[in-house]
């Protein structure tokens, strides 16, 4: 599955990378971040939920929202400036 990820706010400045295009297995939002925070470092900041909020093809999503090939996955933290 090809996935195109975003990452926005102070976690782009964090992971240093502000998109990427996935290749892997995911079938939701939560086996995406495990998979991504399975990278250690500071990549494991995508396992805390708490700190994250996620949209799928610009709509808010869950961890349990299902992800498909092709899908555009938006990770940045709650609050985030203007």
């Amino acid at each position: 599955m090809q996935l195109k990820i975003l990452y926005f706010a102070r976690l782009r400045e964090e992971l240093g990378v502000a998109a990427e295009e996935f290749a892997g297995e995911a079938a939701n939002v939560a086996a995406l971040a495990s998979a991504l925070a399975a990278r250690g470092g500071k990549w494991r900041a995508l396992a805390d939920e708490r700190r994250l909020r996620v949209a799928v093809n610009q709509d808010m999503a869950s961890a349990s929202t299902p992800l498909k090939a092709g899908d555009e996955v938006a990770f940045f933290p709650p609050v985030t400036g203007g």
